[in-house]
């Protein structure tokens, strides 16, 4: 069973300029490439994607956000949804390997070194 979780927000605008690219937001755009990857993928068995409504982050698209049992909660905007599907996943990668769901900047691909939104703890037990 999946330890970890990926939302990936797909309400989002394709940038803050553009709402939608050829007919879609560009959070769906986003969540698609996502999806295209995953069955290859090596996490595959301890990541779900799963789709959200929305993250809130509306000036800030597209959205994603890290969550599993006991790390910190990580979430990411401005990133573009044609591109950054393979760096999202690689950050997946470290965040999954981290034991506290920190992933410092310098570790985190690119695309990722300056969007991020949230930390979050993990809820004390």
């Amino acid at each position: 069973m999946p330890s970890h979780t990926l939302f990936v927000c797909k309400s989002c605008s394709f940038s803050t300029t553009q709402r939608d690219y050829m007919g879609e937001r560009g959070g769906k755009h986003l969540l698609s490439k996502l999806l295209e990857l995953h069955p290859q993928w090596s996490l595959k068995s301890e990541f779900i994607i799963a789709e959200v409504e929305c993250l809130s982050a509306c000036k800030r698209p597209c959205a994603v956000a890290l969550t599993a049992p006991n790390k910190t909660n990580l979430m990411f905007g401005d990133l573009p949804p044609l591109e950054s599907a393979a760096d999202i996943l690689n950050l997946c990668e470290k965040y999954h390997a981290s034991t506290n769901g920190i992933v410092q900047r310098n570790e985190r691909p690119e695309v990722l070194q300056k969007g991020i939104l949230a930390r979050i703890p993990p809820p004390i037990e």
